[in-house]
């Protein structure tokens, strides 16, 4: 499917982060793909390293992300990951700075800039509006707005937070894609978010720990569909 273009919106991103694993996480990706096809939203599916090539071979509508790679160059590092392998493996972006692996400002920035000499997609995690704009600086294709308090809590962002963070991000460079993210637990807070004016949003445990995680696959990416369709008859 990638052809070195950006998601989408409205898109979403999945990250089943170490809640799964193995198998798990192909049947997960499967279930992802499906339903990219049969809604039409883009997905995002951060993957962890050890399936990216398993993942990207399994499915075809996928954007298929690592979870963080460091600047580093071919030669010594040891534990490091070498963007180029990356790539190789089979991704086409990968996720900077999550709360769970933060970055200074400086490796951030340097990181990035390989991500774009290698032409993958970059998507920078922001816990405040603050950071957001110091990243927006960086131009990465997309920035996820998720305050790192309400990550795995089922709370989500509040209208004003989603309308702040977009309009400073936007503001500061226009094209790049803002997800707003943290706290998604079902179809109903996937569609409140997207119907509220956000361009994509995700999640992490809302699915991988789901009582049925295939289910709610298709329920959080229909309601994406369904959102987006609405909001566009307002």
């Amino acid at each position: 499917m990638y052809k070195g273009l950006k998601p989408r919106p409205p898109f979403f991103e999945i990250g089943p982060k170490a809640y799964l694993y193995g198998d798990q996480i192909i049947e997960l990706a499967m279930a992802a793909d499906r339903a990219s096809e049969k809604y039409d939203v883009d997905i995002i599916f951060t993957t962890p390293y050890t399936e990216i090539r398993r993942v990207a071979e399994a499915t075809k509508n996928l954007f298929v992300f690592a979870p963080h790679m460091d600047p580093i160059p071919i030669g010594r590092g040891l534990a490091d990951i070498l963007p180029e392998s990356v790539k190789a493996a089979g991704a086409v972006g990968v996720m900077l700075n999550h709360c769970e692996k933060p970055l200074t400002l400086s490796v951030l920035s340097r990181t990035i800039k390989k991500a774009d000499e290698l032409d993958l997609i970059t998507i920078v995690c922001a816990d405040t509006i603050a950071e957001a704009k110091a990243i927006a600086c960086f131009s990465p294709d997309i920035i996820v707005a998720e305050p790192s308090e309400l990550i795995a809590t089922g709370k989500t962002s509040d209208m004003s937070y989603i309308k702040a963070s977009t309009e400073t991000i936007k503001s500061s460079n226009p094209e790049i894609l803002v997800l707003q993210s943290a706290g998604i637990k079902n179809g109903e807070d996937v569609y409140n978010i997207i119907f509220s004016g956000a361009e994509a949003t995700g999640t992490s445990s809302g699915v991988a720990t789901a009582s049925d995680r295939i289910a709610m696959v298709d329920e959080m990416i229909g309601a994406v569909r369904r959102a987006w369709d609405d909001r566009n008859k307002k």
